[in-house]
């Protein structure tokens, strides 16, 4: 007798659920979470919701950096980030590609350095050095997107 397992029906080769995007605060461009997913090559074993929370904080840690930046540029007169004149890239303002770029690179960072405290064994502990200078690098390389944004150097040097 051979035993075949079969889902229930309704469960079969069903494409997952898509993920909403997370809707920012208007000047801001909502950010699509599978983009961001597929950009900083985050595994499908992060779930959704934190995902989600990921990028909620990536998106509030370049508010705090860009609050200034956007209340000038909508004193200015300019409603949205891509309103503002920017050259374009592949379609889309360099200004929003900066933004969701910093986004993306906040939300890896945050999700890698609380993704390695589920394991404490000796693996992982070798695994969380080794993530840590990447950590470093991504938020590094977010902060780079915002002072772009910014219009400012990547580089502060004082002469002691």
């Amino acid at each position: 007798m051979t035993f075949v397992a079969r889902p229930p029906a309704g469960e079969v080769d069903q494409p997952p659920a898509p993920e909403a995007p997370v809707v920012n605060d208007g000047f801001f461009p909502d950010v699509d979470t599978a983009d961001v997913r597929d950009v900083a090559r985050i595994p499908t074993s992060i779930t959704a919701p934190r995902l989600r929370a990921a990028i909620l904080a990536a998106i509030m840690t370049v508010e705090i950096d860009l609050r200034a930046f956007a209340a000038a540029a909508i004193a200015a007169g300019h409603a949205t980030l891509a309103a503002m004149p920017a050259p374009q890239l592949d379609g889309r303002s360099v200004q929003v590609v900066r933004y969701l770029r910093a986004v993306s690179l906040y939300a890896k960072a945050e999700l890698i350095d609380r993704h390695r405290d589920f394991d404490t064994t000796a693996a992982g502990g070798n695994q969380a050095d080794e993530l840590t200078p990447s950590i470093g690098e991504l938020r590094r390389d977010a902060q780079h997107a915002v002072r772009d944004i910014k219009g400012l150097t990547r580089a502060t040097v004082d002469l002691i």
